[in-house]
């Protein structure tokens, strides 16, 4: 069975669901099933992160560059911050991240990134400036 998952994971994942619907439990490859449901887990919280690291450089960009303020970016800002608030809703266990001062870290680092990118700016913080509950106020515009 492990052959199949380092070699066809798809089959090897259609396999296993057939195998837990018979009930067969002494014939599923439990170490690999429980890999890839922490993947999963995994993969949702790397999304967050993804949507918070944009909201934060759409933030800086709203903050560094009031002179490209418009509609555009202020529907992007709504939307991210709609999609966190989703994701939140739908998977409540992920407010463990948002409390994760180095998992909104690496969020403001990607940010960073993107904004550095984007804006060609320099001397932008190493460390947010604003409250997650700011970040996430559909209200909170940084001048």
């Amino acid at each position: 069975m492990a052959d199949l998952y380092d070699t066809d994971v798809v089959a090897w994942a259609y396999q296993q669901a057939a195998l837990l619907r018979a009930r067969q439990w002494s014939a599923l490859d439990l170490e690999n099933i429980a890999e890839e449901i922490e993947g999963v887990a995994k993969a949702e919280k790397r999304e967050l992160g993804r949507r918070m690291s944009a909201l934060f450089a759409q933030l800086l960009e709203w903050h560094t560059q009031p002179d490209r303020r418009n509609t555009a970016l202020l529907r992007s800002i709504g939307d991210q911050r709609m999609s966190i608030a989703r994701v939140l809703r739908k998977m409540p266990s992920l407010q463990s991240a948002l409390v994760d001062v180095e998992w909104l870290d690496d969020a403001w680092k990607d940010a960073l990134g993107i904004a550095a990118g984007q804006m060609a700016l320099e001397g932008l913080p190493r460390r947010s400036t604003w409250t997650l509950v700011q970040v996430l106020n559909e209200n909170f515009l940084p001048d």
